[in-house]
C-alpha cells in the first residue's frame, strides 16, 4: 500500500471526481466518456485512490462497477468536500474580480439623495455580494484610514491631498441656508452672502461642524465681517431642531436636503458649490473597490454630460 503521503491534494482532488462520476454513471466506460478520458485513466486513478486509503470503493463485474458499504461512505465525504473545494474556487474567482468582498468607505456627505446615494444605488445593484461598510468622519481621519489601508476610499470635499494617494473630482454639490420656516429668508429662492453678514449661526461640535465653521468665516470675512457662531454638542438632527428654535442658522450641502425636518426650510446661496472628490491609496489592489472607482467615474462622466446637455439648450 502506498503511503498516506504519495498523493498529492491535487491528484486526489481529481481521483474524487473520477469516484463520483463513476458512481453516478456505475461504469467506468461511461464515466471516462463523461470526463473525456480513457477507461483505463479513470480505472486506474481509482485504483490508486483505494490503495492510498486502503479500501475498496467499488466491487467491479461485466456489467459495470457497483459502491462497497465503505464506497458509499466515501462517496458522501467525496461530495461535500468537492462542493466545499469548488465553492471555495468561484467565491476566490469573484473576489478576484470584484464581484464579492467589502469596500471600505468614509463619508463627509449624506446618503440621503444626490451623486453618492445614486453612486451606491447603482454598484450594489450590479455587485449584490459585496459588502459596503460605512464611515462617517472628517478628512484628516479618513485620509489617515487611506494612507493605511484601513478604508479603501473615502468622499471628501475640497481638494484633499495625501502622500502615496489618488484623487477624483467626481461631483459638485449646492451650499444651502438651513432657517426656520418663519424666517424672513425663508421667502427668499436663493440667498447672497450679503443676506447672511447679521446673522447668528449654529454648528455641531463634530464633523462636518468644524468645516461648517470655517467655511462660514472664510465667505463672511471677504465681506468684511466675522461672524457669530455658536458650536453645539448635538448631532444633526438635533441641530435642525435648534434651528427651528431660532438659535440660529447653519449650512448644509445639497445632498442632505433630501431628508426633510419640520419647521425649517433649505434656500441656495448663490453661486456657491461644494466640489466632491474620491480619495485612495494608489497601492490599493481590492478588486471590489477599482470596479466602484470605475462606477463613480462613469456616473461622474453622464451627470456631466447631462448638466451639458441642459445648459446648452435653449430657453423657450
Amino acid at each position: 500500500m502506498q503511503s498516506a503521503t504519495t498523493l498529492s491534494s491535487k491528484i486526489v482532488l481529481q481521483y474524487l471526481h473520477y469516484v463520483l462520476a463513476a458512481a453516478e454513471k456505475r461504469s467506468f466506460r461511461q464515466a471516462a466518456a463523461e470526463l473525456g478520458l480513457w477507461e483505463s485513466t479513470i480505472s486506474r486513478g481509482i485504483r490508486e485512490l483505494e490503495d492510498e486509503i486502503g479500501v475498496a470503493l467499488f466491487i467491479r463485474h461485466p456489467g459495470g462497477v457497483k459502491l462497497t458499504n465503505a464506497g458509499t461512505r466515501f462517496l458522501n465525504h467525496a461530495r461535500q468536500a468537492v462542493g466545499r473545494i469548488e465553492y471555495a474556487l468561484k467565491d476566490a474567482g469573484a473576489a478576484g474580480r470584484g464581484e464579492a468582498g467589502m469596500v471600505r468607505i468614509g463619508i463627509f456627505s449624506s446618503l440621503a439623495s444626490g451623486f453618492l446615494a445614486d453612486l451606491l444605488q447603482a454598484y450594489q445593484a450590479d455587485n449584490p455580494f459585496v459588502h459596503l461598510d460605512f464611515v462617517e468622519g472628517g478628512p484628516a481621519e479618513h485620509v489617515a484610514a487611506v494612507q493605511h489601508h484601513r478604508m479603501d476610499v473615502a468622499f471628501l470635499t475640497g481638494e484633499p491631498a495625501a502622500y502615496g494617494c489618488d484623487t477624483a473630482r467626481l461631483w459638485d454639490e449646492r451650499v444651502f441656508v438651513v432657517v426656520p420656516r418663519d424666517h424672513g429668508l425663508a421667502e427668499r429662492e436663493e440667498i447672497g452672502w450679503d443676506d447672511l453678514r447679521d446673522e447668528h449661526f449654529i454648528v455641531s461640535e463634530t464633523n462636518p461642524g468644524p468645516e461648517i465653521h470655517d467655511y462660514l468665516v472664510k465667505h463672511l470675512a471677504e465681506l468684511g465681517h466675522h461672524p457669530t457662531v455658536e458650536q453645539c454638542g448635538v448631532g444633526r438632527d438635533n441641530l435642525m431642531r435648534l434651528v427651528t428654535l431660532g438659535r440660529g442658522l447653519t449650512l448644509t450641502s445639497e445632498a442632505t436636503t433630501g431628508a426633510a425636518f419640520p419647521g425649517v426650510v433649505y434656500r441656495p446661496i448663490l453661486g456657491e458649490r461644494l466640489p466632491f472628490r474620491a480619495i485612495w491609496s494608489l497601492r490599493n489592489d481590492n478588486p471590489a473597490f477599482r470596479r466602484l472607482l470605475s462606477t463613480a467615474r462613469t456616473l461622474s462622466k453622464r451627470m456631466a454630460a447631462g448638466v451639458s446637455q441642459i445648459a446648452s439648450t435653449p430657453l423657450p
